[in-house]
């Protein structure tokens, strides 16, 4: 080995070990969740609250609620796709190969498949977020309204963007693949 390899070496080295340093962020992404999941509990415990004394809640107090609740789950498994994703795309593998809960799609996981389920997660709270908002359409105004829907379409034509880049990244690393062998 060369006096200049080694510096070399250890500069390869300490840059590839750099990647542990996200490690505390996907932590603070758990803390995150637990936060979550107290926020879910408290609006259940209103919801459970308020349907006991019926005279005081309608059923578009109740079927808001209930979306506030699968906002908070869908933002809940956004974090889980991103902590697990994240860490085993860019920190670590997890060593879960005969783990019976693994999720399936943790299997196929890299940086493009976690950009195409992370734009459809947010697609699915924005859509969450829509439709709670034309059930209380009433007491919103028409430009909050409007800028929603702008706001959502510019999150489907992202994600459908991300996916056809996707897309043609995979089949020019196909063709590539195929032009090699």
């Amino acid at each position: 080995m060369s006096a200049n390899a080694k510096p070399i070496k250890f500069l390869e080295s300490f840059i590839f070990a750099s990647r542990w340093i996200q490690a505390p962020l996907y932590l603070g992404l758990i803390i995150a969740q637990v936060v979550y999941c107290w926020l879910f509990m408290v609006e259940l415990s209103h919801l459970v609250h308020n349907a006991i004394d019926a005279a005081h809640i309608s059923e578009a107090e109740i079927m808001l609620a209930v979306l506030g609740l699968i906002d908070v789950v869908m933002i809940a498994n956004l974090l889980v796709m991103v902590i697990v994703g994240g860490y085993e795309t860019f920190v670590s593998r997890l060593d879960l190969e005969d783990h019976p809960d693994q999720p399936e799609w943790l299997s196929h996981v890299n940086a493009g498949v976690l950009k195409i389920k992370l734009s459809t997660a947010i697609i699915g709270i924005s859509s969450i977020h829509l439709l709670k908002s034309f059930i209380n359409a009433n007491n919103l105004s028409e430009h909050t309204l409007m800028w929603q829907v702008i706001i959502h379409v510019v999150f489907l034509f992202s994600a459908l963007a991300m996916a056809l880049v996707d897309k043609t990244m995979t089949q020019t690393l196909a063709l590539q693949h195929q032009k090699n062998h």
